[in-house]
């Protein structure tokens, strides 16, 4: 059937008004999805700026000790410095008393710790020991050598760092060797048990927030 001129003109209107509507639908549905993308991403942005910016400047870092299997390490981050948690054995603590000769500063009386960690296991709760992991000599991190009688260590070795850098040894109080380069025990940073499974490092009852 042929279609009038009148006719063919109302088609064409017809079809560029749908083909506005659609390119209109498009832009919308795009600018949408944007207007979406973000609001979605700015509760993610919100939350994670803060904890950054807290991080960096030293807020106090939460560590569940549960999830530590006895005689394993785990390592948390604090003020950019790598924190050592141990969770010792009965029998890596009952070493602690047998090499007190051996140590340049068995008492710690001259390394730094808090109060509550002056102590001979250097710690608040003798099961859990947290140790800032950088080598007093030179700021290297040591390595985890717990297994007595190391091949590496010498018969004698009853467990606990070893520095790869310069060969300071450190016993699992983290109290340093005779004959180390490191003068003096790896520090020990303040830190709290919010309950028993919470350990918050960075914050003590004593001096609140470091």
């Amino acid at each position: 059937m042929a279609v009038s001129g009148e006719s063919a003109g109302v088609e064409r209107a017809i079809d560029e008004a749908d083909d506005s509507r659609r390119k209109f639908l498009l832009m919308a549905s795009a600018g949408t999805a944007a207007v979406g993308a973000v609001l979605a991403a700015t509760p993610f942005v919100s939350s994670w700026t803060p904890s950054e910016r807290a991080r960096a400047l030293g807020a106090p870092v939460d560590f569940d000790v549960s999830k530590l299997e006895p005689g394993a390490m785990a390592i948390a981050t604090w003020r950019k410095q790598p924190i050592y948690i141990v969770r010792r054995t009965p029998a890596m603590l009952a070493s602690l008393g047998e090499h007190d000769s051996r140590l340049k500063d068995p008492r710690s009386a001259a390394s730094e710790q808090p109060p509550y960690a002056a102590n001979g296991t250097r710690s608040r709760v003798p099961e859990y020991l947290v140790l800032i992991g950088t080598c007093t000599h030179l700021g290297c991190l040591p390595k985890a050598r717990f297994a007595p009688a190391n091949p590496e260590l010498g018969a004698d070795w009853p467990g606990g760092f070893a520095c790869p850098c310069h060969g300071s040894r450190f016993d699992l109080a983290g109290r340093v060797f005779d004959g180390s380069p490191a003068s003096v025990n790896l520090r020990v940073p303040p830190y709290s048990f919010a309950d028993a499974r919470k350990l918050v490092i960075g914050v003590d009852e004593h001096r609140g927030a470091a």
